[in-house]
């Protein structure tokens, strides 16, 4: 049996993205994800939906990792702003480079790479960034997770000599 979705009407915007943000607030990002769906079936550009979404889908890291990683990624090319794309791909590798962190016998110099990968994107926001702070905290709390975890990157082989 097949069920149709029902669309909302899009007086209800702003309150179903009260609704989104009130769900990831109770941990419930599952929720959340599916009340930006609604809201983006209606106003397919809603840009504060498809952030909403995109941290949605980032918080459910833990849960299933790459198919939301994929759908987060997908989703960040939808965004308008030039900033936001670099802000938000710079949250997709450190959420999901901290979901990886937290299991158990990772290569540790996987992490410290993902972590530097978001870095970048966090500083390429931040060179377009009017006010530069966003971008600049989530950079630092990058680097002190690297330097808390003592991650470093992955030891270079010695080059053998050519004959």
């Amino acid at each position: 049996m097949s069920l149709e979705l029902k669309k909302i009407d899009k007086a209800g915007v702003a309150h179903a993205l009260d609704k989104a943000e009130r769900y990831r607030l109770l941990n419930d990002p599952a929720q959340a994800e599916s009340i930006c769906l609604d809201v983006l079936a209606v106003d397919p550009s809603n840009q504060q939906a498809l952030r909403a979404l995109i941290l949605s889908l980032t918080d459910q890291f833990g849960d299933g990792g790459a198919a939301f990683a994929t759908a987060a990624r997908a989703r960040v090319r939808e965004l308008a702003d030039e900033h936001e794309r670099a802000y938000y791909t710079g949250i997709v590798f450190e959420r999901e480079t901290r979901a990886y962190l937290a299991r158990k016998n990772v290569v540790r110099s996987a992490a410290y790479d993902g972590f530097r990968h978001a870095m970048e994107h966090y500083e390429r926001a931040e060179a377009v960034e009017q006010l530069r702070v966003d971008a600049i905290l989530r950079w630092n709390s990058c680097a002190r997770t690297i330097e808390r975890e003592k991650l470093g990157p992955a030891a270079r082989e010695p080059e053998l000599p050519l004959e």
